[in-house]
């Protein structure tokens, strides 16, 4: 999986590329854990995200309880099969999920 990153001023946009997964989770984890801080607005852009399992829900929500106290967060251009993911666990109703 590929991550790029970008921040501007108290805005960080994450962009995934490939599979959210239980050997490419930990890497995200910690790219966010060390990218957060004085974060107000967090982007996850999932335009190149093709897969994404358990443990990459995992990331996505510790993410979005972080960002829930210091901001705010929201998942951009998410396919179908990612947004079926969504749906099927509930994160549709937690996340807040743009074009």
């Amino acid at each position: 999986m590929n991550i790029t990153k970008l921040r501007e001023g108290s805005a960080f946009i994450v962009a995934l590329e490939g599979r959210l997964d239980t050997s490419t989770a930990p890497e995200l984890e910690t790219q966010l854990n060390a990218g957060l801080d004085g974060v107000v607005d967090l982007v996850i852009d999932m335009k190149d995200l093709v897969y994404l399992s358990s443990a990459g829900l995992r990331v996505i929500l510790a993410a979005q309880k972080r960002m829930n106290k210091q901001g705010s967060m929201k998942v951009c251009h998410v396919n179908e099969t990612i947004m079926e993911v969504f749906e099927v666990t509930g994160f549709s109703d937690i996340l807040t999920i743009e074009e």
